[in-house]
């Protein structure tokens, strides 16, 4: 819809062209004594103009918190993407949203990839089983994205879900999942404007994957770009919530830790990154951080037999989401993938 378009007077219209007014935006972002200055237009008449193009502006739907927590809501019903472990997803009430931004972070080897890797996985599983029935895109910003790994998990993956727990061809999911690499600021929102909302617009892609959100706009910025940064990552996460709520799936971002310089640091020695500026755009963050302890595991190798395995106790922390409480969930991470511990 255009200017030409509104139902106004045409005398209000042609004042906006005779100004060189061409798009809603460039109306919406002006006060109204600035449009008047440049029209000629009496007050009552941009008051008029303004109420026009606010109601012409489409909008995302409403969700409200009650909604969130239910799990649908009137207009699209919201999903939930299971992690691939029945644990967590009781810890998370279902899974990761098909709303707003949910952020992953932690310190380094924490299992941050691991968990983005499983829901890749998981997200091409029938709705029924948690899935969304699609592919997923995995941007790498830091990294070589972990071939080998995936394969290692996809092998553990197939077996769990074979026949007759799952009637569904499991053996091309390595296909489904769409690899790219940037490393700079540009290429990375050339890919989210550009590339990614080719795959979702013909139904390949229901989950996307940034990983990680920090390394781009912790290196490309000086001291004195503060701002700039803000600005860029708030319009870089504007468009992953047009995405999300246009296409009705998962955004996760995976995002670094900084020490915490604060007084209460001994209990906390690690805040995400990026500061305010981010965490006012996401939705939900889950923090991973290891412990010290250990737990003997018995597995089951893909060649036969029996093994147990040493493995590291992780914690999965819900720092803040509309729909969860704050709690702890201990994981551990082994050949198989991410699996939660009672």
């Amino acid at each position: 819809m255009s200017i030409s378009d509104l139902d106004i007077h045409p005398r209000i219209i042609g004042s906006l062209q005779k100004a060189r007014f061409q798009s809603f935006e460039a109306i919406l972002s002006l006060s109204s004594a600035d449009i008047e200055r440049a029209t000629g237009l009496s007050t009552g008449d941009v008051s008029i103009l303004k109420q026009a193009v606010a109601e012409s502006v489409p909008k995302p739907p409403v969700v409200t918190a009650l909604e969130l927590l239910k799990g649908s809501d009137s207009v699209v019903p919201i999903r939930k993407l299971s992690t691939g472990c029945p644990i967590i997803d009781k810890h998370l009430k279902g899974g990761i949203l098909s709303r707003g931004i949910t952020e992953i972070s932690g310190e380094s080897a924490s299992g941050k990839t691991q968990l983005c890797l499983q829901l890749c996985l998981t997200v091409q599983l029938p709705l029924e089983h948690g899935g969304l029935g699609g592919g997923a895109v995995y941007v790498c910003t830091e990294d070589v994205f972990p071939n080998k790994r995936l394969h290692q998990v996809i092998q553990h993956f197939t077996r769990k879900w074979s026949p007759p727990r799952l009637q569904q061809d499991l053996t091309n999911l390595g296909d489904n999942i769409f690899v790219e690499h940037v490393a700079e600021h540009e290429s990375l929102m050339f890919c989210v404007h550009k590339k990614i909302p080719i795959l979702l617009a013909k139904g390949m892609v229901k989950l996307v994957v940034i990983d990680s959100v920090a390394a781009l706009f912790r290196c490309e910025y000086g001291q004195g770009e503060t701002v700039k940064r803000a600005k860029h990552m708030a319009s870089f996460a504007a468009h992953l919530h047009k995405l999300g709520h246009q296409y009705n799936i998962p955004i996760v971002c995976v995002n670094q830790v900084s020490a915490n310089l604060s007084s209460n640091s001994s209990q906390n020695p690690v805040l995400p990154a990026l500061g305010l500026s981010w965490s006012n755009q996401i939705m939900c963050r889950l923090m991973l951080r290891r412990t010290r302890q250990k737990v003997v595991l018995p597995v089951q190798p893909v060649h036969g037999g029996r093994e147990n395995i040493e493995c590291a106790v992780r914690m999965l922390e819900v720092m803040f989401a509309p729909h969860l409480p704050p709690g702890a969930c201990a994981f551990v991470v082994d050949h198989q993938g991410v699996s939660g511990l009672e």
